[in-house]
């Protein structure tokens, strides 16, 4: 299978990664996972901008239950 995506930093990217500690990896692990809820926060109220508090987080709370990974 071919990869469409262009990746011309990917090698550098592993190279960085195998040189943090273990504990600089797990932080950075952490960093990614809160950018990425943010910005599928920030998402959601472009989507629904009009919507009550409440109504967001029930909304909000469907779609990460959707997305959670229910291996733990």
């Amino acid at each position: 299978m071919m990869n469409i995506k262009n990746r011309p930093n990917h090698k550098k990217y592993i190279q960085i990664l195998k040189q943090m500690s273990p504990e600089k990896r797990l932080l950075k692990a952490f960093e990614l996972s809160e950018f990425s809820k943010r910005l599928f926060i920030y998402g959601l109220h472009k989507r629904f901008p009009n919507l009550s508090e409440s109504e967001f987080k029930r909304i909000l709370m469907e779609r990460l239950e959707k997305c959670h990974n229910r291996n733990y």
